[in-house]
């Protein structure tokens, strides 16, 4: 998947959706309110509990890619409530970090970003190190020619191993009971990389504050009735530290957010 951060910059200047710009920006709201901006923007979202080993790589890798790719953008790093050296970490970069005070979960830490996220578009990538940031540019690419919710899939991969059998096959399942209630496929109803359009996310209005917040964006996006894409990402297995899914406690949220966010009414 080598350059394809400049396809993507190749692919948004032809068609002239952006005029270049340098990246990173301290404040894109108040760039925005300024003038200085033009066309559209990202807001790079990225959750971390414990993750001191797996986050310089992480964002180092993501603001290469975003650097590449001359869009204006933000990174937003939300600890929640670390225990280590995460956040400490995360602000010798040139990322605004957010501090829980408190260990509130991964939904928490993701709507506190979003409510200081000013970017037209937003990403969403793991602090575990599993996603690849390169693969943000396909994902920012389906966005910005038609899709509002283009979503990485672990399972569209076929020559990666993804995650262990039991946590495949709970995604299968979940994935099951998604289709058998909205009429809609999907392979990977947990995936926490994404690319969503601005005021589509804001349509949503998220209530989870765990894990099951992946599965709730998917199923509202669904029958939303929103331009849903799902894309191949490749997965490398975390060298450090251990998954803090917690498959029956946190399994019971997503079989439970799967049945409240499919049967109640759209707003």
């Amino acid at each position: 998947m080598k350059g394809e951060g400049n396809q993507l910059h190749h692919n948004l200047f032809d068609k002239q959706v952006i005029p270049e710009h340098d990246g990173f920006i301290t404040d894109l709201d108040s760039a925005r309110k300024h003038g200085s901006l033009h066309g559209p923007t990202v807001s790079v979202i990225i959750p971390a509990f414990n993750e001191e080993k797996n986050v310089a790589k992480v964002l180092s890798g993501t603001i290469e890619v975003m650097d590449q790719l001359h869009l204006p953008y933000e990174i937003i790093f939300v600890d929640d409530g670390s225990t280590d050296k995460t956040a400490l970490i995360a602000s010798s970069f040139k990322v605004n970090v957010l501090v829980n005070k408190e260990n509130s979960g991964k939904g928490y830490s993701l709507k506190r970003g979003l409510q200081h996220a000013s970017g037209d578009v937003i990403v969403t990538i793991d602090s575990d190190g599993e996603h690849k940031p390169k693969e943000i540019a396909p994902l920012l690419e389906a966005v910005c020619n038609g899709a509002d919710v283009a979503a990485g899939s672990r399972f569209l991969n076929r020559h990666t191993e993804v995650t262990t059998k039991l946590n495949q096959i709970g995604n299968h399942v979940f994935n099951l009971a998604i289709m058998s209630l909205t009429g809609k496929r999907v392979t990977d109803s947990q995936t926490g990389f994404r690319a969503i359009k601005r005021q589509v996310i804001e349509k949503l209005d998220l209530q989870s504050d765990g894990y099951e917040i992946e599965t709730e964006i998917t199923v509202k996006s669904l029958r939303g009735g929103f331009a849903f894409k799902e894309l191949p990402i490749t997965i490398e297995r975390r060298k450090f530290g251990a998954s803090k899914i917690k498959l029956i406690k946190d399994g019971k949220k997503i079989a439970e957010a799967i049945l409240t966010t499919s049967l109640i009414r759209h707003k």
